[in-house]
């Protein structure tokens, strides 16, 4: 970080969202606070390992914000007039992501004292400042859920995965326990996947994975649950069907992919393939592990009935 001489201007200053409407009288204090810096590219500015005492004002140039890592993709990136560091700034702790200069970058920096004196005396700023603070917890919550959406979904096959289905067993068997109503699963394996991967590629199996995922989903109530269990098994709540209502789609569904002889891909026409499927229904205080294992159990007698099968 580099200092350097920067040219005094109130305007400027007036125009950045901390001091939108601030009495130019109290800026013109301000000014003889602030120091000018310079940045080079990829510069750190602040760090979740080092306090900070310091509001960073950018005049030109960008800041990238990075949770966890500078390595990590940029959760936000800072234009002229937007301010860093005011979080750490106020609780006097350590930033908790690091901020670093884009490109190339001209920063306002003001100790946290000159600051706190002026908040002080001007209403105006402290409204300001607590609406960029509360604009920076939105954004932290919107990151929380998308980072809790993509840990619940599987990125090959868009269907949700194992960590979810924990989640979504505990609300649908409360729910149907409470409501008297059965609740069964499916549980679907690709019949002789490790051969189709040998012979046709893995970039063939993962679209032959798609095509299970996509043809199956499409035909599920919108309350059933399908997610991606682990390589090439599948996982299906059907809740408020008991065993019998839940045979007839198992077979269903079976059936649709096995109609499905060959398919277009990317990679051209490739040939279809079969399920075999395990059917369990709830028992009553059933964990999920006690149904998983009931229903891979039917699964496994599937198999050896001779696949595309359903049993249970």
């Amino acid at each position: 970080m580099k200092h350097i001489k920067w040219q005094e201007d109130l305007q400027q200053l007036s125009q950045a969202r901390l001091f939108h409407n601030v009495a130019p009288g109290n800026l013109k204090r301000l000014l003889t606070e602030f120091r000018a810096c310079d940045l080079a590219a990829g510069e750190v500015v602040l760090s979740p390992f080092n306090r900070n005492q310091h509001l960073y004002l950018l005049l030109a140039g960008r800041l990238d914000v990075h949770l966890g890592s500078v390595d990590n993709t940029p959760v936000a990136n800072l234009m002229p007039g937007e301010c860093a560091g005011e979080i750490s700034f106020i609780d006097n702790n350590c930033p908790s992501a690091y901020v670093v200069a884009g490109e190339p970058s001209t920063v306002l920096r003001l100790h946290r004292d000159a600051l706190v004196g002026l908040l002080r005396q001007s209403p105006q700023m402290m409204q300001n400042l607590l609406e960029l603070l509360c604009e920076r917890v939105r954004q932290g919550n919107r990151i929380i859920l998308d980072t809790e959406q993509h840990a619940n979904i599987d990125t090959l096959t868009g269907l949700y995965n194992r960590r979810w289905l924990e989640h979504i067993y505990v609300r649908e068997s409360t729910r149907c326990a409470f409501n008297g109503s059965p609740l069964s699963m499916l549980m679907l394996d690709v019949d002789h996947f490790k051969a189709y991967n040998d012979t046709h590629g893995h970039l063939a199996g993962d679209y032959a994975l798609c095509l299970v995922a996509h043809t199956l989903r499409s035909q599920l109530r919108p309350k059933d649950s399908m997610t991606r269990f682990g390589g090439e098994e599948f996982v299906i709540l059907l809740p408020e069907l008991g065993e019998n209502d839940a045979r007839p789609i198992g077979e269903r569904l079976r059936v649709s992919l096995e109609q499905i002889t060959s398919f277009y891909s990317p990679l051209g026409v490739l040939p279809g393939v079969t399920v075999s499927i395990g059917l369990a229904q709830m028992h009553q205080r059933d964990s999920l592990q006690g149904l998983i294992a009931r229903a891979d159990s039917a699964l496994y007698q599937a198999k050896q009935n001779g696949r595309n099968r359903l049993h249970g």
